[in-house]
């Protein structure tokens, strides 16, 4: 099928088809479903690819509301099921890319990504304490520590913004 997009949320999946018109014909009517309009489409996917849709506006609310949540993308196997952890979620790139806003602790949230093979990225947060990315593994640690003395002697470009420390 010439399936170029998708997104999971609030228990609707929508699909971006493209390609010849006879493939994409062929896909509706295999696939189902309902056609949306053209320019509510692209308004679609525009917001999500600009965070401005109204997942990302309802979890930056969230956040900035002082309740403890957090905006998270992790990125997984597109063939990982569920997480099971609470909150809104929404799943693109075919099961691969999950936003979640969650209460749910960094360590909690990165080890559960970490444990299917993926990473997960603090997006939107009150609270930057537990870090950004995922911390390195060694030997990543020290490469990154020794490119950063390399590059940055004086440790003054951007310190702490990529890790704490750094």
């Amino acid at each position: 099928l010439p399936i170029n997009a998708s997104a999971w949320w609030s228990h609707m999946l929508v699909v971006r088809l493209r390609g010849a018109m006879a493939a994409v014909k062929a896909a509706i009517t295999t696939l189902g479903g309902e056609l949306i309009d053209g320019a509510e489409a692209s308004s679609f996917w525009q917001g999500l690819r600009e965070h401005t849709d109204e997942y990302f506006v309802g979890a930056k609310r969230a956040v900035q509301s002082g309740s403890g949540v957090a905006l998270w993308r992790l990125s997984v196997p597109q063939t990982t099921p569920p997480l099971g952890l609470p909150g809104e979620e929404l799943i693109e790139w075919g099961g691969g890319q999950r936003w979640l806003c969650t209460p749910v602790p960094s360590a909690a949230v990165r080890d559960i990504a970490a444990q299917v093979g993926g990473h997960a990225t603090l997006f939107y947060s009150a609270s930057k304490e537990g870090g950004v990315f995922s911390p390195l593994q060694s030997p990543l640690d020290r490469i990154h520590r020794e490119l950063k003395k390399a590059f940055d002697p004086a440790g003054i470009f951007n310190p702490g913004r990529l890790y704490p420390g750094l």
